[in-house]
């Protein structure tokens, strides 16, 4: 049997990592400055983190959620303290996309409409109702495309009132990043997310935040949307949640109400996935890493702002996007090849992602700007 073929795949093969680099089979040595689409929050092989599941593997690897797991509880609790969102609810399963399924869904039982309001450049997750509130064209199937899903323009207030105005009493849930990462590094303004806010509360709508990607930390704030002083209905999260460790959640608003069967899951939360997202908020917490992300991402940006071939820099705390005066893929690939540095890509062909570990240190940033600097200096 084969692999079914659907990566691009870079001639490289990580069998080793530690910190913010990588070995290849070779021995080579990477910096890894994209953290595997931004999953790695808290460095590869983290010691606390390292510690914690192996002596879970000691104990329980798995049972289904039939029983009591407390380290669901800590978890949750943890999580809460460390957001400030006490009061909310966390279901928990396995990855960004069913943490969005399941969002959907919640907030169509809860109202009970059936349309969803999404936005240009969206990525919400490869499953059906995810793909469907996607905006790329090649990967959703036939049997993904439905009347149901409603496509506005990203920051256009005028539009998404006119929208509101047409198919507000049908819209379930508006779904929306808290800034949109494959798309490009896109920031919503204050006032595009307000007005969402506001019409959501008019006609009693729910407000998802997809903070799969730029939330635990990732833009500076827990939430990126919390910088706003935004109040989401629901909110989902999963890559830097479990620093490699296969987990999702769903973070959800005391006012919808559970129910036995409502949601389900076989994996999440199991015992290993709830060890290991502790771990990353214990690391968080002890080691300050928002307020290292605030400082390290302020300080790429002060370094390369002036270098040649960047037209802007979107950045949020350690979520860059890097414009650059052509498309990315030359440079990408002289960094990785020719300084061995992981970057990434978007759907924006000019746009260089840059998405570091939250742990990053002021020595290894100088490793990437440096090589960075250079390969632009000699396009």
């Amino acid at each position: 049997m084969n692999l079914f073929n659907v990566y691009p795949l870079f001639n490289i093969n990580p069998v080793k990592a530690q910190g913010s680099f990588l070995w290849d089979d070779k021995g080579e040595k990477y910096l890894d400055f994209y953290g595997g689409h931004a999953v790695i929050s808290i460095g590869h092989n983290h010691p606390h983190y390292q510690t914690q599941l192996k002596n879970q593997l000691d104990k329980i690897s798995f049972y289904s959620n039939s029983v009591q797991n407390e380290l669901q509880t800590e978890l949750a609790e943890k999580l809460g303290k460390l957001s400030g969102l006490e009061d909310y609810n966390l279901f928990l399963c396995n990855s960004g996309a069913e943490a969005n399924e399941n969002a959907l869904k919640l907030a169509s039982f809860h109202n009970g409409k059936n349309k969803v309001l999404y936005f240009s450049g969206a990525f919400h997750g490869r499953t059906s109702a995810a793909v469907s509130v996607t905006d790329n064209p090649k990967i959703v199937a036939p049997v993904n495309y439905d009347e149901r899903f409603i496509k506005s323009e990203w920051n256009n207030v005028e539009q998404l009132e006119e929208v509101f105005e047409k198919y507000g009493s049908e819209i379930s849930s508006v779904i929306i990043e808290g800034i949109q990462g494959v798309g490009g590094i896109i920031i919503p303004t204050v006032e595009f997310l307000t007005k969402i806010k506001q019409l959501c509360e008019n006609y009693d709508a729910a407000l998802i935040l997809d903070e799969v990607q730029s939330g635990y930390g990732r833009s500076g704030y827990f939430f990126a949307h919390q910088e706003f002083g935004i109040e989401a209905d629901i909110i989902t999260t999963a890559k830097g949640m479990g620093n490699g460790f296969p987990i999702g959640g769903v973070l959800i608003h005391p006012k919808f109400q559970a129910s036995n069967g409502l949601l389900g899951t076989t994996f999440g939360g199991n015992h290993l996935a709830c060890v290991a997202a502790i771990a990353v908020l214990d690391v968080m917490k002890d080691e300050n890493l928002i307020e290292n992300t605030q400082k390290m991402g302020a300080y790429i940006e002060s370094k390369i702002k002036d270098f040649p071939h960047i037209k802007t820099i979107r950045r949020k705390g350690l979520m860059i996007g890097i414009e650059l005066d052509r498309d990315c893929s030359e440079v990408r690939n002289n960094l990785l090849y020719n300084h061995h540095i992981f970057t990434g890509n978007s759907n924006d062909k000019a746009v260089l992602r840059i998405l570091p570990a939250l742990n990053i240190k002021k020595e290894e940033t100088d490793i990437f700007i440096n090589a960075l600097k250079e390969v632009l200096e000699n396009i």
